[in-house]
């Protein structure tokens, strides 16, 4: 299994946290002595993970950015589900899924995934295409949660939502002119949120295929909230009604 990069504090601690069998070697700034850094190198040889201190300008040509915080590691993958059916079908209690129909932006797909992993949310599932991916950046803004919530990637979203369907999964999707507020929708049973791209929205047959379509309130100027906003909103929300309805 191919070995990925992940950089950052959060991320690199969250997988030492997590999974340190995982991790094959970390690359740490060697001009950073702080307390922070200190405590990463204790985790990881504590784990039994390798630790190398390089020069900073090194980090920043492995990572192609300055934006790394001086930690770098290389760590083979998660086996998280990447089955929808295998993954439902482990569910406990009523599904919360995050649809994302064509999110082009990586610091917008790593936000929705640290919201998803804060509410508790089952999986994320975007498409192939139309989609940035889970690259590295994505992972750092993540924040450890792209090692926590399955990230399902499908070929065909609409047949992927009809299945869902099938399985009396209710699809709430979200646009300024939904025919429902937000608090007036229904969370409590089997949901799956579906947000649209960062631009264009959600894609004709996206639209179509939800079962009910929902308006977040805007009281500003502003006319829409940034998708990873937007998906925080909605999420809780839900999380809030299964709260109520358990007691």
């Amino acid at each position: 299994m191919k070995n990925k990069m992940i950089f950052g504090f959060h991320a690199v601690t969250s997988r030492l946290r997590h999974e340190a069998s995982s991790v094959e070697e970390i690359f740490i700034d060697a001009g950073r002595t702080d307390r922070r850094m200190q405590d990463l190198v204790a985790a990881a040889k504590a784990a039994g993970v390798r630790v190398m201190p390089v020069d900073s300008s090194r980090l920043d040509k492995i990572v192609g950015t300055r934006r790394h915080q001086g930690v770098i590691a290389f760590a083979s993958q998660l086996a998280l589900a990447r089955n929808l059916d295998e993954l439902l079908d482990a569910i406990d209690g009523p599904p919360l899924l995050l649809i994302l129909d064509g999110i082009t932006d990586p610091h917008n797909l790593g936000a929705c995934l640290r919201v998803a992993d804060g509410v508790g949310a089952h999986a994320v599932i975007v498409p192939k295409d139309r989609a940035v991916g889970l690259n590295a950046t994505a992972a750092k803004v993540a924040s450890g949660a792209a090692e926590t919530v399955p990230y399902i990637t499908v070929t065909n979203l609409a047949r992927t939502m009809r299945d869902l369907k099938d399985r009396d999964i209710w699809l709430i999707g979200t646009s300024d002119d939904g025919e429902k507020g937000l608090y007036e929708a229904d969370f409590t049973g089997p949901t799956a949120l579906v947000m649209g791209s960062e631009g264009e929205g959600m894609r004709r047959l996206t639209r179509e295929t939800c079962d009910v379509l929902v308006s977040i309130p805007m009281f500003g100027s502003v006319e829409s909230l940034n998708v990873s906003v937007a998906s925080g909103v909605c999420l809780y929300e839900a999380r809030r009604q299964r709260m109520a309805k358990e007691g």
